[in-house]
């Protein structure tokens, strides 16, 4: 009878244990588990107390308690190496421990509190020990042999523990990522999100500290963002130096069981910081932990990166809509004022740096810059001088250490001038660029309204010249309205000097007729520059396709003609464009009538220098000599035939052979019928020289001994310089 009542008792206990392990697998939080468990241990064995014991930081702490044995509860936490090793690893009562109650400090505790009958069962599984369940009873109870059954309930314990685990661990997730999409918001302030993260951060891991550490690049280091959750200890900026590792710099980078712990926050396999917590309230940081901060720095990545883009493109509307309203406002300053200075004023407060425009010709038209750097002007000329066919717009003054960018200022594949900014880097971003492109187009429209003005006094100085240099000047008063116009006293004597362009065979190679013409141009505007403009009394204008100058005669011929040829050939050379420029100058005019006359002879001075004095470059009428009295002869069939009949035959023999006796016999004539001079000049041997000589006599039909023959020859090579070629 005493063995079935046993039996029973035995069954009823192995169904009670059973129903408390499924019932625990129900249960979804790990508190409420565990005071299910000793609840309804206590009330099925009538105990006086249950204790569910688990291990944190090497110390025994009550999880749950259920009963009025206090002296018990209140001696907790107990340190685990001042206790039995059994208590986790099997189930333990009273009676098995004997003797060895002194030598645990729980053992010699539930004695002295006058427990009568108790025992253990370990909480573990295969992965995990959590601790133990202990039962007590005041009074003596005779304990059944049922330890394999204990030990089997407390694995199914541990199993329900971790279960519940998961499910909480779950649950912090889902509510994690519901109060993520909640209280963080790409709209919110940057120090808001922060804060908010941080906040959760610190409350999800029971941690008294946490913030997040974000990398620059610049710097190389990690830099504290505020606000924190809890005080700040902490150093605010992580320096990497040259070590990129990591773990180096935060020792519990994704570790658990420390009293801090750092998770990474990354984003396209970058590290952009860190989220970082210390000092765990009570114990140390577990795998829940981890778990939340990784939870919390995934989607802190996210936001992070997508708060920055927003930000981008919210600061980069703010800035397009500030560069919108100023344009508008240089557009205004456009339509007000003619000059540059206060385009240029403007421009230098929105860069925030030096400005400096230059024109098409690298002359500083106006800058903005301390007074102190405006030394830097002439250095910056000549540098961008040298770089201005350059791709890369960048030129450094190394003697200065700065960096200025040199844009072309262009229009309808003109070019108009240049844009120095000074940069403090090399590198232009989006924003930069833009900026850029608007001053250009800015100082564009200027240019192009000071262009539109300057084609129009061009055209007012062809009208002019076509009406003043004609041979019967008719309509007085309109002349004198466009001499008022250029402020020019029409009434003073003045010469017309004629220019002529000669481009070099390099740059006539794959010219065609309109691409000659372009370059010629430009010489011609480098010469109106650099030339004309240090006189102001000079009238520079085109006539017919050529180029004309009105002097006044009051520049002297040995004072200011050769130094104002050699200023336009230094122009010339300036353009950077190969040529020859040779220059006619006609006599002086005493009315209106004599300026057509001083044309004609400015034109028949140039013909005379292509022909004869290119060394020199320039002459004056008044100086040809003979060739004065020539241009006055105005029956060119008369000239035509002469010229014909002197130097005819031999111009027809020349063509097509090496031997050209025109040439051989004008050095003859020059050197008076000196044949050794004249081989000499002409670098051949004498017997060809005299070879040629009765070449040309037998051509010619004449002796060259004779004084007649000679001084009819020599007219006609006057003559033929005068025309600058035969009919």
């Amino acid at each position: 009878m005493a063995e079935a009542q046993r039996e029973k008792v035995i069954r009823k206990i192995e169904q009670h244990l059973r129903k408390t392990s499924r019932q625990l697998i129900k249960i979804d939080t790990e508190e409420q588990a565990l005071q299910y468990l000793s609840d309804s241990f206590r009330a099925k064995l009538y105990c006086d107390f249950v204790g569910v014991v688990f291990v944190e930081d090497d110390l025994f702490v009550p999880k749950t308690w259920s009963g009025n044995v206090n002296e018990v509860r209140d001696t907790f936490p107990l340190r685990v190496d001042h206790c039995s090793k059994q208590l986790l690893e099997h189930s333990l009562t009273d009676k098995e421990v004997g003797l060895a109650v002194d030598e645990c400090q729980l053992f010699s505790l539930l004695k002295k509190a006058g427990v009568k009958t108790w025992f253990t069962v370990p909480i573990k599984d295969e992965l995990h020990t959590f601790g133990f369940c202990m039962i007590g009873f005041l009074s003596y109870v005779p304990l059944l042999e049922m330890g394999k059954h204990f030990d089997e309930f407390g694995q199914d314990v541990a199993v329900a523990i971790s279960m519940t685990r998961n499910r909480e661990m779950q649950l912090k997730k889902i509510e994690g990522i519901e109060w993520i999409t909640k209280n963080l918001s790409i709209d919110a302030p940057f120090e808001e999100s922060i804060e908010e993260i941080t906040t959760r951060a610190g409350k999800g891991t029971n941690a008294e500290f946490a913030c997040i550490y974000l990398y620059n690049d610049y710097d190389n280091c990690f830099i504290y963002q505020p606000p924190s959750y809890g005080e700040m200890k902490a150093p605010k900026q992580v320096r990497i130096e040259h070590n990129y590792i990591l773990k180096e710099h935060f020792p519990f980078l994704e570790k658990t069981g420390g009293n801090q712990m750092t998770i990474p926050i990354s984003m396209d396999l970058k590290t952009i910081g860190v989220l970082h917590v210390e000092r765990k309230r009570s114990g140390v940081f577990m795998d829940e932990d981890l778990q939340i901060l990784r939870l919390l720095s995934n989607h802190i990545a996210t936001i992070l990166e997508n708060a920055r883009l927003y930000n981008n493109e919210k600061e980069n509307r703010n800035r397009l809509h500030f560069l919108l309203e100023y344009q508008q406002a240089l557009v205004k300053e456009t339509v007000k004022h003619e000059g540059f200075d206060g385009i240029i004023s403007m421009l230098g407060e929105l860069f925030n740096e030096s400005v400096v425009l230059f024109d098409r010709f690298m002359r500083p038209l106006t800058y903005t810059m301390d007074r102190e750097e405006e030394v830097l002007i002439p250095q910056l000329r000549a540098e961008a001088e040298k770089a201005r066919r350059k791709v890369n717009p960048h030129i450094v003054l190394t003697e200065y250490s700065q960096t200025f960018s040199i844009w072309p200022i262009n229009s309808g594949g003109d070019l108009l001038g240049y844009l120095a900014v000074r940069m403090s880097g090399n590198e232009l971003n989006d924003y930069d660029q833009i900026m850029i492109e608007m001053a250009r187009n800015i100082c564009s429209i200027q240019f192009i309204k000071q262009k539109l003005v300057l084609d129009a006094t061009e055209q007012a100085k062809e009208n002019f010249i076509s009406k003043l240099l004609v041979e019967n000047v008719e309509n007085h008063e309109s002349i004198l309205q466009y001499a008022n116009l250029f402020m020019w006293d029409l009434y003073n004597p003045h010469r017309v000097a004629l220019l002529s362009i000669t481009l070099r065979e390099n740059e006539l190679e794959g010219c065609n007729l309109l691409e000659q013409q372009a370059k010629k141009a430009v010489v011609w505007d480098y010469i109106k520059v650099f030339a004309v403009e240090k006189t102001k009394e000079i009238l520079a204008a085109m006539f017919k396709e050529q180029y004309l100058f009105i002097v006044p005669a009051e520049k002297g011929v040995q004072e200011f003609w050769p130094q104002f040829y050699k200023d336009i050939q230094e122009a010339g050379k300036r353009s950077g464009i190969h040529c020859d420029i040779l220059l006619g100058v006609g006599g002086k005019t005493d009315n209106l009538h004599d300026y057509y006359a001083s044309s004609e002879q400015a034109r028949q001075a140039l013909n005379i220098v292509q022909s004869r004095f290119k060394e020199k470059g320039y002459a004056f009428f008044e100086e040809l000599g003979s060739y004065t009295i020539l241009h006055q002869i105005d029956n060119e069939k008369t000239t035509d035939l002469f010229l014909e009949n002197q130097l005819g035959p031999l111009e027809k023999y020349s063509q097509g052979k090496n031997m050209d006796l025109i040439h051989t016999l004008r050095v003859y004539l020059q050197n008076n019928g000196n044949a050794k001079s004249t081989a000499e000049e002409l670098f051949i041997h004498r017997s060809s020289l005299l070879y040629r000589l009765e070449k040309i006599e037998s051509l010619l039909e004449s002796d060259l001994s004779d004084a007649e023959v000679r001084f009819n020859l020599l007219m006609a090579f006057k003559l033929y310089d005068m025309r600058g070629k035969m009919s």
